[in-house]
């Protein structure tokens, strides 16, 4: 990713002024040295580019952006109608204290925002705008845009197939939601495609989402301190002690689990990222008269791609990049901070995670690309010239161009932009512990030893940040992190019509008023909650829930598989024929059941139960329906003489 480039070039700079010992500066290079190789390689797998002449944008990140145009219009641009929804959950209007989960809608929201608002938001949108010019800007924002409705989806089914123990803390993301999706494949390919993805989250959370930023922080700190470098903070026991101090503030959130995590970064975002959007306006308003002709600017660059190297697609690869690697929608880390949300309908939280992009990439991104063009400085435009001169070649430091930026109009501001950046960084570290903890849970299993183990070592590593550079390595985990798009992606393709239920489903209840029960405390619910709730989001006598209690991947697969109970027991039928449809031996999917009888598919007898003409099952009056929401693999026991569906 850019943000790693442009530490690597920050470090080697460092470096020729370092006070380091010769055995740390001969580690680093020895291991960059041997790593170099296997970084470049993997690079030019993951990031290979499409073989289209005047269109050379890597394969992952156009996957990324069809996912999110193709979903948007599946979902029929929920990230438009949904806003109104996603205000009212945030503001807990469906939300009560008794619903399982461990964080409420709105510190889920900064606490995957932490992990996204961050070095790319400043550094990454300066390189846009240096190598694609204004008109790069306007690609993010329609990449933001889009991007919502693929945030929406992969948070919903992180919800949906969590787990909910007995203790109220919670498992979910893409841990439990791909081996769901691909249970129709192989058990190795299953199995294999979901380590592959806990594999490159990992490596990156310790190493690109950890040492990267505990650097970041580590060199805003000296920024501050000791400029010219010649402080004790500059030193290699200064380096120790930042480092040490930095795992210290980091360990003593990431050890309170997610509940702390949520607390602080509900209160470390909203105030970074004011203090960098107020500085933000005061360039752009400071000079009013110029936001006409930077608008100008940022549409006729966008469709003419004038003085940008491959002309529009040049400019529109440059932008829709930038947006896929600042807000990580479809990435599926978002998805694991989300599924720990408060909640009995998963989809509410998909709903929330609408403004993700949108702040990130929308708001914060258009914000600093506007203040770079306002500003419109001597050394963005020398910039820009060495980098057409240099046809691409030349090293862009964007965080340089954006702080000269506000430096022209905010004389004191670079200082505090330093600040910002450490907080940025903090915060994505913060974060990124919990994405880690995860992936190394579903590797090494979810006990308290290994959580131990893994925190022991994520902090480490952060102090090894501070001592450390490791560039190669860190950008081997770069590349890695976007393994993950083709991985989780490819899950949220197989389970959309379960997402499009869900949405459905709860909109429905919204406009009927049922909704608003979801805000009352149990005891004050006017409706069982089993009606009311999603059917991964109730828990049996044992405390856990239907995926917790061992149900097998199969059984859940696109919510109309095997039929399971309520307490997380299979049914005991066997279905030679099922085709992950449903029972029977149909090879066409019947439409999902809805609530109150199949609607649409024009069955005159039909009682709840089935299609087809005698659908009273052995022992029941016809037309009984058993209480809750009549969805398939919830409540529906084994009727021996049925002549229903199951044929």
């Amino acid at each position: 990713m850019l943000g790693t480039q442009l530490w690597l070039k920050a470090a080697e700079e460092q470096q020729t002024t370092s006070r380091d010992p010769e055995w740390i500066t001969n580690l680093e290079k020895v291991v960059d040295d041997n790593f170099a190789s296997v970084t470049e390689i993997s690079g030019d797998v993951i990031f290979f580019k499409l073989p289209i002449p005047g269109f050379e944008m890597p394969f992952v990140v156009l996957w990324l952006i069809v996912a999110a145009i193709f979903i948007t219009f599946y979902l029929f641009f929920i990230q438009v109608r949904g806003i109104p929804v996603a205000i009212d959950v945030i503001k807990g209007k469906y939300s009560s204290k008794d619903d399982p989960g461990e964080i409420p809608h709105y510190q889920a929201l900064t606490s995957a925002l932490s992990g996204t608002v961050g070095l790319g938001n400043i550094a990454g949108v300066g390189a846009a705008v240096t190598m694609g010019g204004p008109g790069a800007t306007f690609w993010m924002i329609l990449a933001g845009l889009f991007g919502m409705a693929t945030k929406f989806a992969e948070c919903t089914l992180g919800v949906k197939y969590r787990e909910l123990r007995e203790d109220g803390t919670v498992a979910g993301g893409p841990f439990t939601y791909l081996p769901v999706a691909f249970a129709r494949f192989p058990k190795f390919l299953s199995v294999g495609l979901t380590g592959l993805f806990a594999v490159a989250i990992l490596f990156f959370g310790v190493g690109g989402g950890n040492m990267f930023q505990s650097n970041q922080t580590y060199s805003q700190l000296v920024t501050v301190i000791d400029p010219d470098g010649t402080g004790f903070i500059t030193s290699t026991s200064g380096k120790l002690v930042a480092g040490v101090v930095i795992a210290v503030l980091v360990g003593a959130v990431i050890i309170g689990g997610m509940k702390s995590i949520g607390r602080v970064t509900s209160t470390l975002v909203p105030l970074m990222g004011g203090i960098y959007v107020l500085a933000c306006l005061v360039v752009i308003f400071g000079n009013f008269a110029q936001i006409p002709s930077a608008f100008g600017s940022i549409l006729s660059g966008a469709f003419t791609g004038e003085g940008v190297l491959g002309g529009i697609v040049g400019v529109l690869i440059v932008g829709m990049t930038r947006a896929a690697f600042s807000n990580e929608a479809g990435l599926g880390s978002a998805p694991i901070a989300h599924s720990t949300v408060k909640t009995r309908r998963p989809v509410s939280e998909g709903f929330v995670a609408l403004f993700e992009p949108f702040i990130d990439t929308v708001v914060i991104c258009t914000m600093t690309a506007l203040t770079i063009t306002i500003a419109n400085t001597s050394f963005y435009q020398g910039e820009r010239a060495k980098y057409l001169g240099a046809d691409g070649d030349y090293s862009v430091g964007g965080v340089t161009v954006t702080s000269d930026a506000f430096g022209q109009h905010i004389s004191w501001f670079p200082a505090v932009l330093a600040i910002a950046v450490a907080l940025f960084a903090i915060s994505t570290l913060i974060t990124w512990s919990y994405y880690g903890q995860r992936a190394w849970n579903y590797l090494f299993g979810d006990t308290r030893t290994a959580t131990l183990i893994y925190r022991v070592v994520f902090l480490f590593f952060t102090v090894m940040g501070c001592l450390l550079t490791f560039g190669q390595v860190l950008a081997f985990a770069d590349n890695f992190l976007f393994v993950c798009a083709f991985v989780n992606l490819l899950g949220v393709y197989m389970l959309l019509p379960v997402i499009k239920r869900e949405m459905n489903e709860y909109l429905e209840d919204r406009k009927s008023g049922r909704l608003l029960q979801l805000g009352l405390e149990d005891s004050e619910k006017e409706i069982s909650v089993e009606e009311l709730a999603g059917e991964n989001q109730l828990v049996d006598s044992s405390g856990r829930n239907r995926v917790a209690s061992g149900v097998a991947a199969q059984d859940l697969r696109m919510g109309e598989g095997g039929q399971v109970r309520r307490e997380g027991v299979a049914a005991d039928w066997d279905d030679e024929d099922d085709d992950g449809f449903g029972v029977g031996a149909a090879t066409t999917p019947y439409p999902p059941p809805q609530r109150g009888g199949h609607r649409g598919l024009g069955d005159e007898d039909d009682d709840g139960f089935g299609r087809g003409g005698t659908t009273t099952p052995y022992g029941r009056e016809p037309g009984h329906q058993p209480p809750g929401r009549h969805e398939s693999g919830r409540d529906v026991p084994r009727m021996d003489d049925d002549d229903g569906p199951r044929g």
